[in-house]
């Protein structure tokens, strides 16, 4: 395999060895973001010269007998966050112009921990896509078919480490955000526990990078071996050191189980609100089929489990209720009209959005309440179980559609169409309630595309998801590289 594809643990090892430097890895990678030439079009703002002075000073460190959990490896950024001296636009023409002059939160650790930031990955319009596309820095295709998406909206980040740009990369998510793209091109991602890892300074341009704690939105690690994933999570984990950092520090529980026959786990591939793609349900089953071979105790139903569609109400909810916060007011008392205008029996989910655009805080706290309820159930059904797998999106990457209207967007699953927000509730399974979810791939489907799945686990037992993640890619297999 290329070098440009190891992983960051085949890097780090190769680096303490001796055997290759932090400017070999660094220089191979540029050369094959140049080599791209816009093709995948993942790398949208490049930092070569200090990546090259930064590889430099790695390959001196371990001269002298130093290290850092990430010393000298190669890595990427979502343009999203702040990095001093390069552009953050989130896609947004308006702020084309805006470079911030601080680090983000996250973007400091990777450079404290050693890391060789490449540059910067593309992110659709605002971050407000299942695809990554915007009028700054153009489209970023799937590596496995340039046709279709990468998913949004960390595509570029996933596209990145696809095409072997860097061995890692940190992404958010907030609608799958960092699974979905995991899943369209075959890496791994890991959304975190809600409120696990800082997020200052992934924040929308211009606006002051602040200590805020965000509901359902996490910052998080890609990368292209499940035990990468652990590695960044490292890094990145923590509170903010200006607000609950000053108190406390992070002691995450270690995974559940160390052998596969051990886990426990309940397999879902139906949602009541959306069809499962038959690619999908095929990825579903071969993990399945792979944990019972490998012992686990499988189930596929359990009466613990909170009602699914019912989540996937309260998450659509909750998601569209933080959409319309800059709305003008004019706008916003027309969405509450057409709110009122609703049939209290409508329980579609274009009626939740809908209803979550246009909610009170009096609306929202109830919303909240039901929450946690569904919290409640998912500690009493991981009592019983010890990870979810279930599908991330319906269906693998789709052909690109970039009609404005994303409301009059269709998905295409099996030949049916559903409205494209409603590929969701997959995703927001575990987002809705703070939820720890493993993205891994899970095969290709008859067309050849990526196929992925998540692990779902307990509320700060990130661990115990990665941790199952590793033993599924020994036996199922991991990353490929295009062809």
């Amino acid at each position: 395999m290329d070098g440009n594809f190891r992983s960051a643990g085949e890097m780090a090892a190769a680096l303490r060895a001796g055997e290759v430097s932090s400017v070999e890895l660094t220089e191979g990678a540029i050369a094959g973001i140049e080599r791209d030439a816009g093709v995948i079009n993942a790398i949208c703002v490049s930092d070569f010269d200090r990546a090259r002075a930064a590889a430099r000073h790695a390959d001196q460190e371990f001269g002298r007998g130093e290290d850092r959990p990430l010393l000298g490896i190669p890595v990427t950024v979502k343009e999203s966050y702040n990095m001093a001296g390069l552009p953050t636009t989130w896609g947004m023409p308006q702020h084309r112009g805006f470079v911030p002059a601080e680090d983000a939160v996250q973007v400091s650790r990777l450079k404290a921990a050693g890391a060789v930031v490449l540059g910067k990955t593309n992110v659709p319009l605002g971050l407000q896509d299942i695809q990554t596309f915007n009028d700054i820095y153009g489209t970023t295709n799937n590596p496995w078919d340039h046709a279709r998406t990468s998913g949004g909206s960390s595509g570029g980040s996933a596209a990145a480490l696809a095409s072997g740009f860097g061995a890692l990369s940190i992404g958010s998510d907030l609608a799958g955000s960092l699974r979905t793209p995991a899943h369209f091109c075959g890496v791994y991602a890991h959304k975190p526990t809600v409120g696990l890892a800082a997020s200052r300074g992934m924040v929308p341009p211009a606006e002051p990078a602040l200590p805020l704690d965000l509901d359902l939105a996490v910052v998080g690690p890609m990368a292209r071996a499940a035990r990468d994933l652990t590695l960044l999570l490292d890094v990145m984990a923590g509170p903010d050191p200006l607000t609950s950092g000053m108190a406390h520090h992070v002691a995450l529980p270690p995974a559940r189980h160390e052998r596969l026959r051990d886990f426990r786990v309940l397999v879902l591939d139906e949602h009541p609100l959306i069809a499962t793609g038959a690619a999908v349900r095929a990825g579903v089953n071969r993990v399945a089929d792979t944990l019972v071979d490998g012992g686990a105790r499988v189930e596929r139903h359990s009466p613990l489990l909170p009602d699914l569609a019912e989540a996937g109400t309260l998450y659509t909810q909750l998601l569209f209720s933080g959409s319309v916060a800059r709305f003008p007011v004019e706008a916003y008392e027309q969405l509450r009209t057409r709110a009122a205008g609703l049939s209290a029996h409508d329980r579609s989910l274009g009626a939740a959005r809908l209803r979550g655009m246009a909610c009170s805080h009096r609306d929202w706290i109830e919303v909240n309440n039901r929450r946690e309820l569904h919290r409640h159930g998912w500690r009493q059904l991981f009592g019983e179980f010890d990870a979810v797998v279930c599908p991330i999106t319906p269906t693998p990457a789709f052909p690109h559609d970039h009609n404005p209207d994303l409301l009059e967007r269709r998905l295409d699953i099996d030949g049916v169409e559903y409205p494209y927000f409603d590929q969701l509730v997959w995703a927001g399974l575990a987002t809705m309630p703070g939820l720890p979810a493993t993205g891994i791939p899970a095969g290709r489907s008859p067309e050849g595309l990526p196929v992925g799945v998540q692990l779902i686990g307990p509320m700060f037992e990130d661990r115990t998801t990665l941790l199952l993640a590793d033993l599924l890619e020994q036996r199922i297999g991991g990353f490929q590289a295009p062809k």
